[in-house]
This record gives C-alpha cells, sequence and structure tokens, in this order.
C-alpha cells in the first residue's frame, strides 16, 4: 500500500545508487529524473529492481556527459533516445524525452523534447507514467498515484489506441493487474483488450513468453488466468487446455516446500499432461532448450507419489537430478487430492534437502580389467551395473561394489546363445 507520506516513500531513490548519474544530468540547463517501474515500487514499497532515468538531455549530451565522468556508455536503443549507462557494472536505462510522431505495432518515429507532460502520456498506464525529481518530488499528469491508491491498472488516455500502438500491452494489462491490481480490472481496458484480441497473433513468439512467464509469478496470477480463460484470452496464448487449479495448487506447494516460485514449473502445471504439451508449447513460445527439457521431462509426474517408497524416491532423484525431481514432484502433488499441509508429499519433496545422490563408483576401466571388450559390451556392462547399483539403493561398500561389476563382466562376456563356446 501507498504511506501516508507517499513523497517520502520514494525520495530514498534519488538518495540511492542513482544519485550521481541523476545529478550529472539534471544539471548545466538540462533536466533529469527517475521514471517508471521504480517510482511505482517505491510508492507501494516493493522492492526496487531497475532504476530508470528520463532525461531533457539529447542522447550525444548523455554520452559525452558520461564519458567525462568516467562511467561507461552503451548506445542499446540511441535511435529511440535510449542509452544504458554502466557505473560500477549496474546498469542505467537513461532515456531522452520524446514523443511519438507516428506508431507502426512495435515501431515508432519519434522526435526528442522537453515537455514532460508529452512524455508521460505517451505511456501505457498510469502507474508507470510517474517521474520522481532530484529533490524528491513526484510527478503525476495522469492520475497515476491515485490509481495506484486504488490498485487500479489502467490504460492512459483511449485503451483501444493504446493497444494498437503495440499489442504487447494487451497481455502487459494482465500482467500488471496480476502484480498490482485487485478485485475487479478496469473494465474499460479490459473490454479493449478483448475487441484487440487478435493482434496477438502479430507479436513474436518471444515478446510473448517473456510476458506470459513474468505473470505466472505475480500475487494475483490465479485469478487473472482465469479470467483470461473466461474471455478466450489465454486459449490465443497457449493454444491448449489450462488447468487452472493444478496452476493454483502449484502455488501452495511452492510455498509449503519454501521453494522459489518458479515459471517454467508454472507453466507445466497449468498447461501440460502429455508429452505433446511440451513440445507445442516449446514451440508456441520459442522456449530455451533448458525450459523445454524441463517441460518435456514433466510427462511421467502421474507416476510420482508419497506412495512409491523412500528407496523408489532415491532412485528417481539420482536419474532425473534435483530440478526434474522436483519440478515432477511439485507437478504430481499439485494435480493429487493432497493439501498443501501433507506431511508425506512435503517430505519427498525436500528429499533433496535430506539426501544427495552419490556418484556411480565404478569406471570404464573396471570392466576392461575384467575381459568386457571396448564397444557395445563395455556400455552394456556399464548400464546393467548402474541398474544394479541403485536397484540396491547405492551401496558404498567395496565388496557388495565389485560383486555388481564381477556380475556385470560376466553377463556382458557371456556368449550369446547360438554362438560358439
Amino acid at each position: 500500500m501507498i504511506g501516508r507520506d507517499p513523497l517520502g516513500d520514494a525520495a530514498w531513490l534519488v538518495r540511492g545508487e542513482a544519485a550521481p548519474l541523476v545529478r550529472l544530468l539534471d544539471s548545466d540547463g538540462e533536466e533529469a529524473r527517475i521514471v517508471g517501474g521504480a517510482v511505482r515500487n517505491a510508492l507501494m514499497r516493493l522492492p526496487v529492481n531497475e532504476i530508470d532515468i528520463a532525461t531533457t538531455a539529447l542522447p550525444e549530451e548523455v554520452v559525452r556527459r558520461v564519458d567525462s565522468a568516467g562511467w561507461k556508455s552503451v548506445p542499446t536503443g540511441i535511435e529511440h533516445g535510449t542509452v544504458t549507462v554502466l557505473i560500477a557494472g549496474k546498469p542505467f536505462e537513461v532515456t531522452t524525452l520524446r514523443r511519438d510522431v507516428e506508431t507502426y505495432g512495435r515501431r515508432a518515429r519519434v522526435v526528442f523534447g522537453r515537455d514532460w507532460i508529452a512524455d508521460a502520456k505517451r505511456r501505457d498506464f498510469t502507474i508507470n507514467a510517474l517521474s520522481l525529481s532530484p529533490n524528491g518530488k513526484v510527478h503525476d499528469y495522469v492520475g497515476g498515484i491515485a490509481d495506484l491508491a486504488a490498485r487500479r491498472v489502467r490504460f492512459i488516455g483511449d485503451p483501444a489506441q493504446r493497444i494498437a500502438e503495440d499489442y504487447l500491452r494487451i497481455l502487459r494489462f494482465f500482467r500488471f493487474h496480476a502484480w498490482y491490481g485487485e478485485g475487479a480490472p478496469d473494465s474499460e481496458g479490459l473490454q479493449a483488450c478483448i475487441r484487440a484480441r487478435a493482434g496477438i497473433d502479430s507479436l513474436s513468439r518471444e515478446r510473448v513468453r517473456s510476458e506470459l512467464l513474468k505473470l505466472l509469478l505475480a500475487p494475483h496470477a490465479a485469478p487473472t488466468l482465469a479470467l483470461m480463460t473466461e474471455t478466450g484470452l489465454l486459449g490465443d496464448v497457449l493454444g491448449g487446455v489450462t488447468r487452472l487449479a493444478s496452476f493454483e495448487n502449484m502455488a501452495k506447494v511452492e510455498a509449503a516446500v519454501g521453494v522459489e516460485p518458479d515459471p517454467v514449473r508454472r507453466l507445466g502445471a497449468l498447461s501440460v499432461s502429455v508429452a505433446e504439451d511440451g513440445e507445442q508449447l516449446a514451440q508456441r513460445l520459442r522456449l530455451s532448450n533448458a525450459e523445454a527439457e524441463r517441460l518435456a521431462a514433466l510427462e511421467s509426474w502421474w507416476r510420482v507419489s508419497p506412495a512409491v517408497g523412500d528407496k523408489f524416491a532415491r532412485a528417481l532423484l539420482y536419474r532425473l537430478g534435483t530440478v526434474h525431481f522436483g519440478d515432477q514432484v511439485l507437478l504430481a502433488w499439485s494435480r493429487s487430492a493432497a493439501s498443501a499441509a501433507d506431511r508425506a508429499w512435503r517430505d519427498l519433496a525436500t528429499l533433496p534437502q535430506r539426501w544427495s545422490a552419490p556418484a556411480f563408483p565404478l569406471k570404464a576401466s573396471d570392466f576392461i580389467e575384467r575381459g568386457v571388450a571396448a564397444g557395445p559390451a563395455l556400455g552394456k556392462a556399464m548400464r546393467a551395473a548402474e541398474d544394479a547399483w541403485i536397484a540396491a539403493d547405492f551401496p558404498s561398500d567395496d565388496a557388495t561394489i565389485k560383486a555388481i561389476a564381477d556380475r556385470a563382466a560376466q553377463d556382458a562376456n557371456r556368449p550369446r546363445t547360438g554362438q560358439a563356446e
């Protein structure tokens, strides 16, 4: 919530790590302010992860001043007025005030200016259009502070026009509502999103993926996803059936075992039942190889339960690894009849905290010494020995390991049926 003195809640920003840069740009006839999400989050007493700065100084002047101060400037979007400044390895995005002259979806032709009101009105939502001067004063030209107090996400100006400028704002509307809104979303904005829903198809899959994964981590993700399902928007994004109850339960079991909320795991809870679901999502959202691999590994979630016993659970952890094991257990738990307080499920989910899988103690040389020839027979012997070692619950004593190696080598060296001895 916003404190009694909303200006004081954000003033610390201009006394923190961005202060030297803001002071540098707010001098010699130019003005600079901290803008956007940092101000919003500070007013809401939420963590501030990134600090963006707007200035009246032209990009070339920003670069000149930054270089003179001994910092590093990177022209990450200089054609649109954006320069990234690195101070002690920390990035700050500095953008010259601008206004859109023409918009083409994601692309826009801009001109630089000195009008803070015009700059604020070109942004997407009122809560993202706040700015903070070096003296600690918060500037609000579009009713952002009132919307923050009401926990309302509202487009600036005409929602249809804002969306037509960039259809990703449809997903951002829901994402910001899931993070900062309460109750029903702004009706005018919601209706505009529904009417413009076809525009989602024009977006790159990478941009859709980024917005969706951020949404899945939000405190109010479950009711927001339910709303998106009711309006048909979530189906447009995911292209399949969603399991909202599993998603909601996943958030509960993550909290129950104290693991960090994970967007890929939550995406699996929402949309993966069989292997084909994971493959479809990986293509539709252009997931990374690691993300796609995690979804693919969920396909056998239905085999997991506390009833399998400790020995099977240790074997599963060994074969899957910590990440895939955690994903499968939490997904199975989220789709079971058990509550988030269930002790047996909790014990299974926290097994990696109590037991670390040992390394397989045998090497190829151990089988070659036993007369196993290099090639397919060697691979077969090693696989058989590892399976036997796992089945014996990971023994560590030399006698048992030697017996496992001897047996696997003998089997590998045994002549095939019909082969002369």
